[in-house]
């Protein structure tokens, strides 16, 4: 038993960007002033970690790189983690995307995202195996290690729905995950496997 490791992930979902809520995805804006905020709320005085891992998206890396500095651990970035592709729906509000395609698009795509992906998007599955090559690949790096993941809402619905078992047509509409919210998994590594459980969410 001497060989067993327990990983801690904190995934925190960025904060609001600039230009507000709307079908982002590959839209690299940056956070608003609110988004920092709520960003800085989110983060405790007295938290620690041993490394922070983030998505190379502006509105995750420059509080990643901030919050690295501050607390003097290293930071890893990864394209891998960037959030879903949502093709022609990108830059686009819920109401805009209602009008230009009609109201049964989204309920399609929420009802199951692999077979209704928005016109010109990412397919989910794809976006599924980037997100689990990722995640295999830094826990095992950093095994043993408490990590920070500054991350997308799609991310935290795809690991977390990995870690939980949800279907893959309910993976990203089985949770909200709103700015700067916090989810925590818990690996146990051991001879035996491998081991992981949602610990908290929201």
């Amino acid at each position: 038993m001497g060989n067993d490791t327990t990983t801690i992930i904190d995934l925190i979902r960025h904060g609001e960007p600039e230009g507000g809520p709307m079908f982002r995805g590959s839209k690299d804006d940056p956070l608003s002033p609110l988004g920092w905020h709520q960003m800085a709320a989110a983060i405790g005085d007295d938290e620690t970690w041993d490394v922070v891992l983030s998505s190379s998206m502006q509105r995750c890396l420059r509080f990643a790189e901030t919050l690295a500095e501050r607390l003097a651990i290293p930071l890893h970035t990864d394209d891998r983690l960037r959030e879903i592709r949502f093709g022609e729906w990108e830059g686009k509000t819920v109401e805009a995307i209602n009008t230009q395609y009609g109201p049964a698009a989204l309920a399609r795509f929420w009802a199951d995202a692999e077979t209704n992906p928005p016109p010109g998007g990412e397919r989910l599955s794809h976006f599924q195996n980037r997100i689990a090559d990722a995640w295999r690949d830094w826990t095992e790096h950093l095994a043993g290690q408490r990590i920070l993941m500054v991350c997308h809402g799609g991310v935290v619905r795809v690991a977390v729905g990995a870690v939980m078992g949800v279907p893959q047509e309910r993976v990203l509409s089985a949770m909200q995950v709103p700015y700067a919210c916090r989810t925590r998994v818990r690996l146990d590594h051991s001879p035996h496997g491998r081991l992981s459980c949602l610990v908290s969410h929201g």
